[in-house]
């Protein structure tokens, strides 16, 4: 499932603009020129492998909406006798967002 989502033109342009800095869905359909609806559904597939974080912004207008952040850094496939072998390593988090998840999975 990893390979046939990177083979995605839209999660990968999504995985490298947010590796550089977090956007947010409305700015991923400008830079990937599609629907919003493609853009998000690309985004629950990514969040579904770990690869892409969200995190709550509020806007000047006291409205509240998600950026997103790549997870990925570094993907390894490796073949062997038994087949390939994927290894991913991730963007480290930062230990307020860490808590702040196990607190989100705990009482959620």
């Amino acid at each position: 499932e990893l390979l046939a989502l990177l083979d995605d033109e839209y999660a990968r342009t999504i995985i490298v603009e947010t590796y550089q800095e977090p956007c947010s869905a409305n700015r991923l359909s400008e830079i990937c020129d599609a629907d919003p609806s493609t853009v998000y559904r690309r985004i629950d597939r990514l969040q579904n492998q770990k690869l892409l974080d969200a995190k709550q912004r509020l806007d000047p207008d006291g409205h509240h909406y998600e950026i997103y952040e790549a997870r990925l850094e570094h993907v390894a496939i490796d073949v062997t006798n038994n087949g390939l072998k994927i290894d991913t390593e991730y963007v480290e988090e930062e230990a307020a967002d860490t808590f702040t998840r196990l607190y989100e999975e705990f009482s959620g």
